[in-house]
């Protein structure tokens, strides 16, 4: 049996048609996103509400920037009587529905920042989901006193 090759110009062509013809698997958007910039070396804060458009639930498993050497997911929550803030390993968002980063609840905790940050920029972050999906989204940085966006 004789095997033929097709020539490279083939070949670009299918493959362009196969890239055309894949749905779009990205079901997640990043909404109302914002940083509360704070001063000097103190850590901000950054919000947003993530929404699930899929038929399954999502679970959002951190973030980066290459504006921010440090990015955790932190959510904080009143526990007797005051309000402490722990380190987790993911937020759910659920099958068409939505979550949200906010003040007093889940957020981002930026530090070590790669440039002078202030209000009024705009800072690039990925946010990372369980089974490998990720999102871009710029988050633009509102004032110490800002309490949503």
């Amino acid at each position: 049996m004789k095997l033929r090759t097709l020539p490279a110009a083939a070949l670009l062509a299918m493959t362009a048609c196969v890239a055309v013809a894949a749905p779009a698997t990205n079901t997640l958007r990043v909404e109302h996103a914002w940083i509360r910039w704070l001063p000097a070396t103190l850590p901000a804060a950054a919000y947003a509400v993530i929404e699930n458009d899929s038929s399954a639930p999502a679970r959002l498993t951190g973030a980066s920037s290459p504006d921010y050497g440090m990015v955790m997911l932190h959510r904080s929550q009143l526990e007797n009587g005051s309000s402490a803030m722990t380190m987790v390993s993911g937020m759910d968002i659920p099958a068409h529905g939505k979550a949200a980063l906010s003040p007093g609840g889940y957020h981002l905790m930026l530090s070590d920042p790669a440039r002078p940050i202030k209000p009024g920029d705009t800072v690039h972050m990925t946010l990372h989901f369980a089974g490998g999906e990720s999102i871009r989204a710029d988050f633009p940085v509102r004032p110490a006193n800002t309490s949503s966006p």
